[in-house]
């Protein structure tokens, strides 16, 4: 079988369960060496345990690959410094970064606490940059070094934050900042030989189980028998193609994975519009502006889909 990430070097944060574990495992079978990254978290961040990285490490290493545990905090800037470093003090390199961790605590938005908007917004969105940056100054002395990689990050965005999704106001904010800083070090990073691409996973985690119990995330797409279209390791396979060097001229995108669908989004661009030569007065406005708005695409609901006209 070939292996599309052999003695690649990986960086996988939030590897300890769900979605993440599926990524390590799927870049070892790749052929890939696996720095496993989890803090052990409770699914608010309230408590830890360096159990969960060091046991995805036993199942790498069970399938004859080779992989670390590394249990810093991926939002400390020397936690993530020590994770980056741990790569490539134990394997020589680093060539690609997962960054995947989370936690949540959903609220609506009268009810939120600041305490809780601070968690997560640390967790998601400094989070991923404190590891990106350490990262990406490593790949930037690698290239002026003369040996520039094919360097790879896959950073984690959500339907919520591309799309909205009520009671996650913090943690939808968090994620459209990643998708949003993903494109724009993705314009950066390019001279370096890295490319930068986003995902928004569907999948049965501690952190979707209610949505899928309210019916809000419908997990029949591309269903078949036997085949559970919201398994985490469905999404594995994209994630370990974009990190492969296969993917060298796809950068700055943001990718949908969901059971056997693979999305592009398509993101914010200018729609209709109304002009005049001159400043417009307030008063002109009522009798144009909800027209404009008519023209307009709605916005797209939590699958990404953009509903029919009535």
């Amino acid at each position: 079988m070939q292996q599309l990430c052999k003695d690649r070097v990986v960086v996988i944060t939030g590897a300890g369960r769900g979605l993440g574990r599926e990524y390590a495992l799927e870049f070892a079978r790749q052929g890939a060496k696996v720095v496993v990254n989890d803090l052990g978290a409770s699914p608010d961040g309230t408590s830890n345990s360096d159990g969960p990285a060091q046991q995805v490490v036993e199942e790498i290493r069970a399938l004859g690959a080779m992989a670390v545990a590394n249990n810093d905090d991926v939002a400390d800037w020397d936690g993530a410094g020590r994770m980056i470093q741990t790569a490539i003090r134990e394997f020589g390199a680093l060539d690609v970064l997962v960054n995947n961790a989370a936690i949540l605590r959903d609220r609506m938005l009268v009810n939120m606490e600041v305490e809780d908007w601070d968690a997560v917004i640390r967790v998601h969105l400094r989070g991923t940059f404190v590891p990106m940056r350490h990262a990406s100054a490593y790949w930037r002395d690698e290239s002026k070094a003369g040996r520039q990689r094919q360097a790879r990050v896959i950073n984690t965005s959500s339907s919520a934050g591309l799309f909205g999704n009520i009671g996650q106001t913090c943690y939808g904010a968090a994620k459209a900042g990643i998708a949003c800083m993903s494109n724009v070090a993705a314009m950066e990073l390019g001279r370096y030989g890295v490319t930068v691409n986003t995902i928004y996973p569907s999948g049965t985690t501690r952190h979707t189980e209610h949505l899928i119990k309210s019916g809000r995330l419908n997990p029949a797409v591309n269903a078949v028998d036997g085949f559970d279209a919201l398994d985490p390791a469905n999404v594995a396979p994209l994630i370990a193609w974009l990190g492969s060097a296969q993917s060298g001229d796809i950068t700055g995108r943001v990718f949908g994975s969901r059971g056997g669908r693979i999305t592009v989004a398509e993101g914010w661009h200018a729609g209709p519009h109304i002009d005049k030569p001159g400043r417009w007065d307030a008063a002109e406005l009522g009798a144009l502006v909800p027209d404009l708005v008519r023209r307009a695409a709605p916005n797209a609901t939590l699958d990404g889909i953009i509903p029919a006209a009535a």
